[in-house]
This record gives structure tokens, sequence and C-alpha cells, in this order.
């Protein structure tokens, strides 16, 4: 078996925590009680919710009863990974090689670091100096034989002293007294400790035969490690080409047309590198700098992939909804990269035209670069109870992102199929009896007559046949934001279909069937 290489890796104590702060649009202040979750489970805190007992593996309400000005935050992988790809590239600066072992944990091999800066020890204390100086504090790390070995020490590395240094050929004693559940192996490691094996130490004693013919090589691999002989090398990545690029304004600029032609050169060298790796891109991450330090970031998408054009007018389109007027003086700087890429082969035209669908997307793409962002949107179908708040209109090429998720239960909501017709208001209307009262419903839900006949702006309308009432009830526990209303389906004379709704014993239309 080969023998471990001298690995340094550097670890960055709760990277989920840190990640979230670094894109949040307001940070938490240093002392919050932050956690991450995923499936209801933490997987991420910070100190001071340690401090008051908030743990990994704990579950989401047995947090919030230990802490509760806890602050929740879903897991994102790919935000994790996306803020730590900067950071390995500032180490790469210093020294090239360097693997990622998942975000918030790097790995190198010491050999040249360590021979550049004079030692191991000196090695892993520049890194944390350089990383100190780039916001980065309460780094670990450490020197080992093998990736794993300097992992386990980096994390028992002190806060007053972050650098743990393994001599060669110590690396099974260090490991020895360690938990079977520091292999990250649950299924393996409730077997051995089942079998009394609880430590790495008795692990590495077993026969290495034995293990070889009760748990094949996978248990050979775990054994290996156990004993301190991590036999698999640094895995340098490649580092991603530079497809990023920024325009800096001197002085800064105030008209967003001129701001879009300052961009026109630069968005046809960012297509132009994309191509030359046979890529496009689908989404685009657009920030703009102000002069007094203001920000504005936001990820654009494309139906299909942008062009050089598109480019640009994300950037005019952001510009436009500064609503706000986050840019008090001017434009200092625009920052374009893609935040998702894909192959150029699938975005390649047909042999024989454009279908269909590129025909409607280059179509709506052009009305909607003449008339701004929201000049062409279309309808999407979001949650909720009411017709007027689960009709969504999103913007040509956007993520539908709804304010209330269709897919949770919704008692009292609308089942399939829906209006043709939503009025964006309730329209009020009169519905009474053959006798001319106002129909309304007691308390529990019956009729105080049948609907005979429904008016709508003047006409009287004789209901041929109706249905309900479906009563809908929101926000019983609070006085002040509670709603009760009970919805019927009439059809009137002339075959017109319609859904009421009545609250408080006012009738309205919400919505007509075509």
């Amino acid at each position: 078996m080969q023998a471990p290489t001298r690995s340094l890796v550097l670890w960055f104590p709760d990277w989920p925590i840190t990640a979230f702060a670094h894109e949040a649009t307001t940070p938490p202040k240093p002392d919050a009680a932050v956690a991450v979750f995923a499936n209801n489970l933490v997987v991420a805190c910070s100190w001071a919710a340690r401090a008051q007992g908030v743990r990994r593996g704990q579950k989401r309400r047995d947090a919030q009863a230990l802490c509760p000005t806890l602050q929740v935050v879903a897991a994102d992988p790919v935000r994790d990974a996306r803020a730590f790809a900067p950071v390995v590239a500032r180490i790469e600066e210093r020294a090239p090689g360097v693997q990622i072992v998942r975000p918030g944990l790097c790995a190198l091999r010491s050999r040249g670091p360590e021979r550049y800066y004079g030692g191991e020890a000196e090695a892993a204390r520049m890194f944390i100096r350089l990383l100190d100086d780039e916001g980065f504090s309460g780094v670990r790390a450490s020197v080992a034989d093998g990736v794993f070995t300097a992992e386990h020490a980096a994390r028992s590395a002190a806060a007053d002293d972050p650098v743990r240094i393994v001599a060669p050929g110590d690396a099974g004693v260090f490991l020895a007294p360690l938990s079977i559940a520091t292999l990250d192996d649950d299924e393996f490691g409730s077997l051995l400790s089942r079998l009394g094996v609880h430590t790495l130490g008795a692990l590495a004693a077993l026969p290495v035969e034995r293990v070889r013919e009760r748990f094949g090589e996978r248990g050979v691999r775990l054994h290996a490690l156990a004993a301190g002989l991590d036999s698999q090398p640094v895995q340098p990545r490649t580092p991603p080409p530079e497809l990023h690029r920024e325009v800096a304004f001197e002085p800064p600029l105030e008209l967003a047309d001129q701001i879009a032609f300052g961009m026109r050169v630069a968005a046809e060298e960012f297509i132009a590198q994309l191509g030359a790796h046979d890529l496009v891109c689908t989404e685009l991450r657009v920030v703009l700098t102000g002069e007094r330090g203001e920000r504005s970031e936001r990820v654009w998408l494309h139906p299909g992939s942008f062009d050089a054009a598109g480019v640009v007018d994300r950037v005019r389109w952001q510009l436009a909804e500064d609503a706000q007027g986050i840019f008090g003086s001017g434009v200092a700087g625009v920052h374009i990269e893609p935040e998702a890429v894909d192959a150029a082969a699938h975005h390649a035209k047909g042999l024989f035209g454009a279908g269909p669908d590129e025909r409607v997307h280059h179509a709506l793409s052009r009305v909607q670069a003449m008339l701004g962002h929201r000049g062409v949107v279309t309808p999407v179908i979001g949650g909720g109870r009411w017709l007027a708040e689960r009709q969504v209109l999103v913007p040509w090429g956007d993520r539908a992102i709804t304010a209330k998720d269709r897919a949770r239960p919704w008692p009292g909501s609308l089942p399939d199929p829906l209006p043709a017709v939503v009025y964006p208001e309730p329209r009020p209307v009169g519905v009474t009896d053959i006798a001319g009262a106002s129909v309304t419903v007691g308390e529990r839900d019956v009729l105080s007559a049948p609907p005979a006949v429904l008016e709508t702006a003047g006409q009287r309308r004789r209901i041929s046949e109706w249905a309900g009432p479906w009563p809908i009830s929101e926000r019983g526990w609070d006085p002040l934001r509670a709603r009760r209303a009970h919805r019927f389906q009439v059809v009137d004379a002339d075959g017109g279909a319609w859904l009421l709704v009545v609250e408080e014993g006012e009738w309205r239309a919400e919505g007509r069937y075509d």
C-alpha cells in the first residue's frame, strides 16, 4: 500500500453560516444565534447558538425550544460552494494544487509550501494569516499523514493555537482514541459498535485479513484510515476558466444608456469566452457597484441562452428597477459572471431552422427588449385560497417564484378546473331569492333561501343551477386578520358560469368560467 502523503488541511468551522452571512442581503450580527437546517435537522450553527445548547443533529423544534431567538436558515449546498470558490482561488495564489474536499474544507500537498515558507507549521500559519486578512477568522490548519488524519487534526486544534502538526508516522497514535463514528459511515460504524469496536484504535488492532473476509475492500479501506494509512493522495482541482467580466467607469456614470453602451464590448467578450469553452450561459449574475459603495446584485434567467444583446438588456433592466434609488451618485462598475452554464451543443439550432418554440422566444424577447423587463409576463398558478393571490404574473424568462407554495395544503382553496377569467378585484354583485330578499349564509353554513337571481352591472340574470356553499376560513386565531367567507358556483339562464363569494353579507364575483 502506498505511504500516506503529508497533507496540509484548512478547515473553516461552521462554513454554511459563513456562506449565508457572506451572501445575505442583511448579514446577521456577529453575536446572532443562527442555525442552518436540512430536513429539519441542524447541520451547522453559530457559536452564539451553541452557547444556548444548540447542536448539530438536533431537531428544529428542540433547537428553537433551547434558543427562541434562533434564526432559521435553509441549507443550500450551491450557496456554500459558490461562496467557497473565491476563497480557494485566493489560496491557490500562494500554493497551487488545492483539493476541495467539501465547502469549508480544502487540502493541498504540504511539500511545496513547507519548502518555500521554511517548515510545515510556518506554511500553515501563513495561510491562516492570509485568510484572516481576507476576513475569515477562526480558520484551523493542520499537517499530517493523509487528508483524513489532517482533517481531524485541524478539527482538534484550539482557537488560541489554530495549527496542529501530527509528526510523520504518528497518525495511528493520534487517531486511536477517536470514535468509530469519525469514519462517517453509519452502517459500518453501527455494526462495529454492536461488535464492541468503539474506537479507531480498536478497529486498527483487528487483523486486516479478518476485516477483508467480513467487510470486503470497503472494510479494508476504512481499516487503513483508522490505522493512519490514508493512501488517497491529494487530488488538486483544475481551476475553472475565468469567465467573468468587469467594467469600471471613471468618472461614474448616471445614465442607463451610457452604462449599457459601455457594457457592449464586455458583453461580447463574455459570450465569446463562453463559446471558446463550448458553453452558453443560462443564468447570469449582474453586480452593480455605486460610487459610494452601493451594491445591487441579481441573478437573471433566460429561457434559452444569453447573447451579448441579452446581457446588455439585463444590465439596463437592473438599473431601471432601481426604484429605491440605491445609487445616489453614479455607477462606478459592473460585474457579470455566469451563474449557470450549459453545453453549447444543447442549444444549437436545428438542421431545418428554428422550431415554433424558438420563434416564440425570439419574438417575445424582442418585445421585452423594447418594453422592459416586465413588459412581457406569463401567468403562473401559485398557492393560497383566493384566486387573485394565486394568479402570479412572471416576467418572460424568469423563474416562477411564488410567495405561497402551491404544493402546500390550502383548506378552502378552489380545486381544478379554475375559472378562465379572474377579476383582479372581485366585482360586487347581488344574489336574491325568488321573493327578492338577499340570500345570506348562517353560522352553520345554512342558506336563508335558494339563490334565484344574480344581479351584475345592472343586469338581472335568472340562476338555473347552483352549488355551495363551500366555507373559507383564514387566521381564526387572529381577530384583526381573521376572514370567513363562502363560495358558490352558479349558472345563469344564458349558460354563463360564475364563481361567487359571500363575505360578511356582501356578494362578489371572483371569476367566470368559459
